[in-house]
């Protein structure tokens, strides 16, 4: 059976290294889920981000949203979760461990980051 494909909303200015921990957590022996790594950056000049950022959430299963410090004023991460709750697609906020930072609104239920929890999200 594949394993689930995801798709990574975060805010991406500032959380790159957030991300990145996560794709390297999909590429562990037993992990659960594997990452489709689009990274759209947000505001991009081109007219049609926002019909990019649907294929590419439309060709996943689960939608992941990684909080920051500021994701709640990423205007793409916005956009990303709006595309995505249209789609139907299963979301989850994923929050490191310690932190208090500010879920977003339509973005699903929190998940506090650890690996025993990401495990739980996926059998």
């Amino acid at each position: 059976m594949d394993k689930p494909k995801v798709f990574v909303s975060f805010d991406y200015d500032t959380d790159h290294e957030l991300k990145e921990g996560l794709i390297g957590q999909s590429l562990m022996k037993d992990s659960p889920f594997s990452v489709t790594d689009v990274s759209l950056k947000e505001r991009e000049p081109e007219k049609n981000w926002r019909r990019k950022a649907r294929r590419a959430i439309q060709s996943c299963d689960v939608f992941v949203v990684i909080l920051g410090k500021n994701t709640h004023k990423a205007n793409g991460v916005i956009d990303e979760i709006q595309i995505a709750k249209d789609l139907g697609k299963r979301r989850f906020q994923l929050r490191p461990k310690g932190k208090k930072w500010r879920t977003m609104k339509s973005g699903g239920k929190l998940v506090v980051w650890t690996w025993n929890n990401l495990k739980r999200e996926f059998s």
